[in-house]
């Protein structure tokens, strides 16, 4: 297994001693916190590909944490841990993009299984100006057990292409207004990351078929037109990712 980043957040510090020795044993590269604020100092010093959040604690709940932190990695996948798993304060944390949520006292075999699928499921790359389709489809990809790291200009783009290790990558071909700024980050991904499919989105049909064509076949794998048809792009994903 790929060493795997797992972050652990619990003011009871004993619990986060249990669960980092066992993921530790397992092969996990393990930090915990025991708050919001220590928290979210670690995640912007490393990233992780999984965080196990306590709900109830001192300042900062959970659910508050995990909004804090997907403003600095949104790739993190996220399991929240509360005594509460059908109150109002879960239905917050998914409406918040949280993808599970476990009833205390933990199973830790469930939970240990969790941690697992969660840090091996794909990621995918979203390089989009528009901040709102992005947001949605953000929640559109959490819901399907997909990670989805996020830039919103070409510099983010170039830089997100070279550290994340997604499978698919999403390519507003306008960024910044201009097409060859898209065919940048297209072109950085390829040489990045050429095994991951390369799915094109504009909104200039005629526009963008010339600069299309201009570019290696491996390198733009497939082309979606605006406005977007949200079935056809998550089923261009899925056999991306080899779920169909």
């Amino acid at each position: 297994m790929n060493e795997k980043r797992v972050l652990v957040v619990d003011d009871d510090q004993d619990i986060c001693a249990n669960i980092k020795d066992i993921l530790d044993d397992l092969g996990y590269r393990t930090d915990t916190a025991f708050d919001g604020d220590a928290a979210l100092q670690m995640v912007k010093t490393n990233r992780y590909d999984v965080a196990v959040l306590d709900y109830q604690m001192p300042g900062m709940d959970g659910a508050t944490l995990h909004q804090e932190m997907i403003k600095l990695q949104p790739q993190i996948a996220a399991i929240m841990v509360t005594a509460h798993a059908q109150g109002d304060g879960a239905q917050r944390a998914r409406d918040g993009g949280i993808q599970q949520i476990l009833g205390k006292p933990v199973d830790l075999v469930e939970l240990l299984n969790l941690v697992e699928e969660m840090s091996q499921s794909p990621i995918v790359l979203l390089v989009d100006d528009d901040l709102e389709f992005c947001q949605t489809l953000w929640q559109v990809l959490r819901e399907r057990s997909y990670r989805v790291c996020i830039a919103h200009s070409v510099e983010e783009g170039l830089a997100k292409a070279a550290e994340a290790e997604y499978q698919v990558a999403l390519i507003d071909l306008s960024l910044g207004h201009s097409m060859s700024d898209g065919c940048r980050v297209i072109e950085q991904v390829n040489r990045e990351n050429p095994s991951a499919r390369t799915i094109v989105i504009t909104g200039h049909r005629e526009a963008a078929r010339s600069v299309i064509g201009d570019l290696d076949q491996s390198e733009a794998s497939e082309v979606c037109y605006k406005p977007l048809e949200l079935d056809v792009l998550i089923k261009l994903i899925d056999r991306g990712t080899n779920r169909v």
